[in-house]
C-alpha cells in the first residue's frame, strides 16, 4: 500500500484506534471500581448506561448507538457541567454535582466521575465522525422509559444517610429525601413525558440540523474502499 493510500485510509471518517484504546482502558478501570463501591445498580443511571453503549459503539462504529447516547446525554450533561462550574465557584444551581465536593468520598472515585464533563465532548466528536442516525430519538426514549420504570419499581428511595448506595432518582433529585411536591407516580409520569420533550427532542433536531447524517458518512466510507 502506498503512502497516499495509507493517508487516505486514515483520513476517512471512523473512530481512531487511539480513541478506542483510551476509552476501553478507562472503562476497564471504571466498571470494576463502580461495581465494588456503588454496586451494579449504579449502571441503571442514564450516564452509566451511555458509557457501556459508547464502548460498544466505538468498536462496532455504530452510528446508532453513539447517536442514542448523544440524544440522551448532551443536554443533561451540559447542565452537569454548569452545575459543577457553579459549585466550584461557590454557588449551587440544582445540587446535582454536590457529591463531587464531598471530601469524605474518595478523590479517585470523584476523579472517575469527571467523565460527566468530557463524555459529551467525546460524543460530539464521534457523531461528527460516524454521522447522526435519526432513529436514535425513538430508541433512546424507549430505553429511557424502561430504565425509569425499573428504577421506580426496584431501586431504593432516598434516605437521610444513603452512603454509597445508588438511590431512586424517580422520587426526586435529592439522595437524602424524596420530593414532596407531587405523588411519586406523577413525578414519574413527568419524567417520562418531560425528558423526551425538553431534552431528547431538542437535541435530536439540533443534531439533525448540524451533524452529518450517518447514511451519508457510511456511503463516503464505502466509496473510499472501492
Amino acid at each position: 500500500m502506498s503512502l497516499a493510500a495509507i493517508a487516505a485510509e486514515q483520513s476517512r471518517p471512523g473512530v481512531p484506534l487511539w480513541v478506542k484504546i483510551a476509552f476501553s482502558a478507562f472503562m476497564a478501570v471504571l466498571v470494576p471500581v463502580y461495581v465494588y463501591w456503588y454496586g451494579p445498580t449504579n449502571f441503571l443511571y442514564f450516564c452509566d448506561v451511555s458509557l457501556i453503549l459508547t464502548l460498544i459503539g466505538i468498536w462496532t462504529e455504530s452510528a446508532l448507538l453513539i447517536s442514542m447516547c448523544g440524544v440522551g446525554l448532551l443536554l443533561p450533561q451540559a447542565f452537569w457541567v454548569l452545575d459543577f462550574v457553579a459549585r466550584f465557584s461557590g454557588y449551587s444551581l440544582v445540587g446535582m454535582t454536590d457529591y463531587m465536593f464531598v471530601s469524605e468520598h474518595s478523590f479517585f472515585l470523584r476523579f472517575l466521575s469527571g467523565f460527566h464533563g468530557w463524555l459529551p465532548l467525546l460524543l460530539v466528536f464521534l457523531i461528527w465522525r460516524l454521522g447522526y442516525d435519526p432513529r436514535a430519538l425513538f430508541r433512546w426514549s424507549a430505553l429511557a422509559w424502561v430504565l425509569l420504570l425499573v428504577c421506580y419499581f426496584f431501586m431504593p428511595s432516598p434516605t437521610p444517610n444513603p452512603g454509597m448506595t445508588p438511590v431512586n432518582i424517580i422520587f426526586g433529585p435529592s439522595d437524602t429525601a424524596p420530593q414532596a411536591f407531587v405523588p411519586p407516580v406523577v413525578w414519574l409520569a413527568g419524567l417520562m413525558i418531560g425528558l423526551p420533550l425538553l431534552a431528547f427532542v431538542p437535541t435530536h433536531f439540533i443534531l439533525m440540523r448540524l451533524a452529518p447524517r450517518a447514511a451519508t458518512v457510511e456511503r463516503g466510507r464505502y466509496a473510499g474502499r472501492v
